[in-house]
């Protein structure tokens, strides 16, 4: 049983949810299993059409759990997230983050590997982890926002506000705390009800298009 996500299905859409809000959903070798886990089992799933990926608390994910490179491990722990980095790029449904929050490192990295990130005033994004030592992600970067400005945020690790996300690209929709959850579902309901190999098909031609990342 799944201890820091928590899985839903409504009608066609499935909803996987961070639930590690006292960590500010931070990416714990466990929790990034349990993403991996949840992913795989909506892929298995025909019914599931698309899928939205939420967090718990006032954080969406504050990045790779600090505690865990505490002992000098960082390469190893990076390492041994390939995998899920390679899971979630090349999830073969569509994915919808819903963002409020921090979403920064590993959490930033997240909200780009989804497809459509909506999100609220509240949000912001980045890649401090050069700070410590630990890499940006400037491939992945590169894909969603200008060239420019995926140099900078990856060199400087400062963070962008969610209207300098939306400029940028980063974010794809702006819209209230309060209106979250409603954007979000009535945004995975249009693609679920499309027929039903397109929402698919569509992906595909994504992944066709992307380069190869998170390879070994």
């Amino acid at each position: 049983m799944a201890k820091f996500t928590l899985l839903e299905i409504s009608g066609h859409v499935a909803t996987l949810t961070l639930n590690r809000p006292a960590k500010r959903n931070a990416l714990s070798r466990e929790l990034r299993r349990e993403i991996v886990d949840g992913l795989e089992r909506c892929e298995g799933d025909e019914s599931i059409q698309c899928v939205i990926l939420a967090a718990q608390g006032p954080a969406f994910c504050a990045g790779f759990d600090r505690s865990e490179l505490a002992s000098g491990a960082m390469e190893a722990v990076f390492e041994e997230s390939r995998e899920y980095h390679r899971k979630v790029y090349t999830f073969p449904k569509p994915l919808i983050a819903a963002i409020s929050g921090a979403a920064l490192g590993g959490g930033c990295d997240l909200a780009a590997l989804c497809d459509v990130r909506i999100a609220t005033p509240s949000a912001v994004f980045g890649q401090p982890q050069v700070r410590f030592g630990a890499a940006a992600a400037y491939g992945l970067m590169r894909q969603i926002v200008p060239e420019g400005t995926a140099r900078e945020m990856c060199l400087t690790g400062r963070t962008y506000s969610a209207e300098e996300a939306l400029q940028c690209g980063l974010v794809s929709v702006l819209c209230s705390n309060e209106d979250l959850s409603e954007r979000v579902s009535a945004t995975a309901t249009a693609i679920a009800s499309l027929p039903k190999p397109m929402a698919k098909a569509i992906k595909r031609e994504f992944l066709k298009a992307q380069p190869i990342l998170f390879q070994d």
